[in-house]
């Protein structure tokens, strides 16, 4: 409860009713209290809203090379998940180390070593170029998303402590809305410095013979030297800035009595396994855009990825609506519309096809947009200290990356790509269910808060 409202009614013997240059003071405190982003800090959360957008440029800049790497390696479309399942394994094994850097420290030093590790990731694709073996370029993804599971530990919780936690939620999607930003500039790096580069056959797919291994992959790699050179200015910056240290007094960890209350919140615990299939879904969604569009449509790879900007924008600008609607709905009502919707699209990506299946595959776009920063807004709410390592929970359940495209991948080897969009459809019905919960426990709260009220 926020002790600057006056629990009284405002009586006429208060101190508050009596002076009223302190009760407008008041005023101000409570006005600054529900503002989205509280006056100082807007700095810091313009440096940490570009991190969202900087790790959307590597996720959407990586998944549409699935394809690019199964030509240039000649392998299967399972085996060149491999990728991502580094990628994503990366964010898995980084999450929680990340959250006991931020609680033996701040949040700000695990943004500063998320971005380095990022950084660092992209440079060491730099020697998987010139020995051309596959593993090292996986060895290089999974250093580079290390960093981005540390960064992402630290970058979403710190966002929604920048403010009240009662636009904590609104906060972090309005911070996720540089997110889509990020994804398509990544796209269009991803078509314009690569794809449009790439040796292609009379029917415009791309094809790489064995005396062009080399150059191909030099197109793939430079992108991502170009980011590393701008996440080292990014990195000075936020170093030399002064932000709100948001650490623990006393600076332990604390981790076994935290996990302990976290394993016995199950609006916690469900939140987790939601977002595990969410991050999986969103992946694979967009890894195998260049996969069903080509085929339904009979285009080109480089010419799908018009269709996946789109898909991409609209995955922006319906985040922004998301946002605005959190004034009127609950972010859990929200939620369940997002993930009925999502299964109504994906049945048609799967049963119609051709046209009608490949909007149908760009609206889901369109849906997924708010469901990451309503997860986990609704899954760390009211933790107090322990969001730190709650969050890592959340970061780690982006391995759904890892495990969940590889599944698809298998899926599109031995049913058709059609059929393999099954697995994204059972994954949208968890996260419908889980925001069912989230709606209760939404409740239980505002009932709980009430009661403080009245006490």
């Amino acid at each position: 409860m926020d002790s600057s409202i006056p629990t009284d009614g405002g009586q006429a013997g208060t101190p508050e009713a009596r002076n009223p240059y302190q009760s407008a003071e008041a005023a101000s405190e409570t006005d600054s209290h529900h503002r989205v982003i509280p006056p100082g800090k807007v700095w810091a959360f313009f440096l940490l809203s570009s991190c969202f957008l900087w790790w959307a440029i590597a996720n959407n800049l990586t998944d549409p090379l699935v394809k690019v790497f199964e030509n240039i390696f000649t392998m299967s479309t399972f085996q060149s998940t491999a990728i991502q399942f580094a990628f994503y394994f990366g964010y898995f094994c980084m999450a929680l180390p990340g959250a006991l850097i931020a609680r033996k420290y701040s949040y700000k030093t695990g943004v500063l070593v998320g971005l380095g590790c990022y950084a660092l990731g992209c440079f060491l694709l730099y020697p998987a170029m010139i020995v051309e073996q596959f593993f090292m370029f996986c060895i290089a993804y999974y250093v580079l998303a290390c960093g981005l599971g540390i960064l992402e530990t630290n970058a979403n919780p710190y966002v929604m402590v920048l403010g009240s936690e009662e636009s904590a939620t609104r906060r972090l999607n309005f911070a996720q809305s540089f997110n889509p930003i990020g994804s398509v500039i990544g796209i269009m790096m991803c078509r314009n410095m690569i794809m449009a580069n790439l040796p292609k056959d009379a029917e415009r797919q791309i094809s790489i013979g064995a005396g062009e291994k080399s150059a191909a992959l030099s197109t793939v790699v430079y992108p991502y030297l170009v980011i590393a050179a701008i996440l080292a200015v990014v990195w000075i910056l936020i170093l030399i800035s002064k932000m709100p240290k948001a650490s623990d007094r006393d600076g332990h960890v604390h981790f076994g009595e935290t996990m302990s209350r976290l394993v016995r919140n199950g609006n916690y615990m469900f939140s987790v396994f939601a977002q595990f299939c969410y991050v999986g879904t969103q992946i694979s969604v967009w890894t195998f855009t260049n996969y069903y569009i080509p085929e339904q449509l009979g285009v080109s790879q480089e010419e799908a990825l018009v269709w996946h900007t789109g898909a991409l924008v609209l995955f922006g600008c319906s985040r922004w609506i998301f946002t605005g609607l959190m004034k009127v709905f609950r972010p859990s009502s929200l939620l369940l519309f997002a993930a009925i919707m999502a299964c109504v699209a994906t049945l048609t990506v799967i049963f119609v096809g051709g046209e009608a299946g490949v909007i149908a595959l760009v609206c889901i776009s369109g849906f997924m947009s708010l469901m990451f920063p309503t997860i986990f807004g609704l899954g760390c709410a009211n933790l107090g200290s322990d969001t730190k390592i709650a969050a890592s929970g959340q970061i780690m359940a982006i391995v759904g990356g890892a495990l969940i495209t590889p599944t698809q991948g298998w899926m599109v080897d031995h049913w058709g790509v059609n059929y393999s969009y099954l697995l994204p459809l059972l994954c949208f019905v968890v996260i419908g269910i889980y925001s069912m919960v989230g709606r209760q426990y939404e409740r239980s709260e505002q009932a709980s808060e009430l009661a403080d009220i009245a006490g």
